[in-house]
This record gives structure tokens, C-alpha cells and sequence, in this order.
């Protein structure tokens, strides 16, 4: 944990007394201080296992090891950086696995047009999102402009604007630098309707999804490595765009 007498910003802090940590590899040999790696913790302030269900304690229970399902590392001040989930990471045509859940949050909150959004990269060319637009902000936008409700110029606009969102954080955007730039989505789909508890996308702590969203909207993820989804205004983005204005 972090204190007031020692702390590092971005990381969750030094290991707290009586407590062991290591970070192991896919197949559970330790990795040296600095690599990435599963968070794997054993103490006698961490569970001994879940009640009454010895397959889901054999499988978190290792050797006397707690592992976590998160990705970090141990830096060499002995500062703990979490990265995110296992299950959520992303892999790269190259191999390189990556958290996408900084992305995801940050797209949402530095963009008052975005209102959900999923990245996707199973060891594809290139990483490439689902975004759910603030229609709100967007209608407003567009009338602002003029643009009648609608309208084709209407729908062009408002996906000009989120190709911009996106763009913010690419070479030359005011967010340049912020997460490595293969790590963004290359092209985007605009999706018809929201991820949520009833279309089951989203689970009962509102977090979505992804094995469910990758099946829901499989044609649209397919559609987003082809040459056309290169162009934001595309006819699969336009048919989207206008359910929501």
C-alpha cells in the first residue's frame, strides 16, 4: 500500500508486512523485478479458498499462492504497478499482450460524445474498437452546427467528431504519448445499440462483457478489418449513427 511517508503515484503501493508477492510467467515461474507477469500473493491475511467450492479454490490456490488474474510488476523501488486483468488483456499480431482498460476509460472520460466503448486485438493486424455514442451531446453538437436532426450531413458530422476523439491521442493530438499508439484502435464501428444488463453485455456490476460483445457483434468486428472501415464514413458507421440521432 501506498503511505504518506512513501508513496509513488500510478502504483499500488509497497508490500504491506507479513504479506509475500511474486510475479510468475503462463506457467507460473517466477519473473525477475521490472517484467510483466501474473500478481501472485500468499499470507495469513488472504483467503485459504472459496467456501465450498474446491474446483475455483484449486484453481486460485497454487502451492500456497493466491494468484490474482491480474498483470503487473515489481518495480525496482519494491512500488507494485497493476495493469489490469488477465482476462481482459489483448494480444498483438506480434505476440505483446496489453491491458486495453486505461484506454477504454480514459476514451470515455475525456470524451463527452463517447459513452462505451470496447477494444478489441486476438492477434490481429491491428487493434480496433466498439464505440457507443453520447447521442446527447451529439444531437447537440450537430444542431449547434446547424444540421438538421437526422441528415446525412448530420450523421457525418457526429462520426467526424468521434474519429476525432479518437485521433486526440494519436501523433499530433492533445493526448499524443499517453498509451502507446498500437495499442489504438485503428478503425471503429459504431454500434446500434448500447452494451447493458438486458442485452447481457454488461454483468451485474455494470462491467462489460467482452466474450459476449466479441459474439454480439462479431459481423462488425469482422467488417472493421476490411479496407472500407478505414474510412470512418463508411455505410455500416452512417446506418449506426442514425438510430442514435
Amino acid at each position: 500500500s501506498n503511505s504518506l511517508a512513501n508513496i509513488k503515484f500510478g502504483t499500488s503501493g509497497k508490500l504491506v508486512k507479513y504479506m509475500e508477492l511474486k510475479i510468475v510467467d503462463d506457467k507460473g515461474n517466477e519473473l525477475p523485478l521490472g517484467e510483466k507477469g501474473e500478481i501472485c500473493i500468499k499470507g495469513d491475511n488472504v483467503m485459504a479458498g472459496y467456501w465450498e467450492n474446491p474446483v475455483a479454490t484449486a484453481d486460485t490456490i497454487r502451492n500456497g499462492w493466491l494468484h490474482t488474474g491480474d498483470m503487473g510488476f515489481m518495480d525496482p523501488d519494491g512500488f507494485l504497478h497493476v495493469l489490469g486483468r488477465f482476462k481482459s488483456l489483448l494480444i498483438s499480431s506480434d505476440g505483446e499482450k496489453f491491458s486495453p482498460e486505461g484506454i477504454e476509460e480514459a476514451f470515455v472520460d475525456q470524451s463527452p460524445y463517447i459513452d462505451q466503448v470496447m477494444l478489441h486485438n486476438n492477434q490481429n493486424p491491428f487493434t480496433v474498437g466498439l464505440v457507443v455514442p453520447n447521442a446527447t451531446s451529439l444531437i447537440r453538437e450537430t444542431e449547434k452546427h446547424g444540421l438538421a436532426k437526422g441528415s446525412d450531413e448530420a450523421v457525418d458530422f457526429a462520426l467526424k467528431a468521434l474519429q476525432k476523439e479518437i485521433d486526440a491521442y494519436k501523433k499530433g493530438g492533445k493526448f499524443e504519448g499517453q498509451f502507446p499508439e498500437r495499442w489504438l484502435p485503428t478503425t471503429i464501428a459504431v454500434l446500434p445499440e448500447a452494451f447493458t444488463e438486458d442485452n447481457a453485455l454488461l454483468n451485474s456490476t455494470m462491467k462489460m462483457v467482452r466474450g459476449k460483445i466479441n459474439t454480439y457483434f462479431s459481423k462488425e468486428l469482422e467488417y472493421l478489418y476490411s479496407p472500407e472501415a478505414k474510412n470512418i464514413l463508411n455505410e455500416m458507421n452512417r446506418n449506426a449513427m442514425k438510430k442514435w440521432l
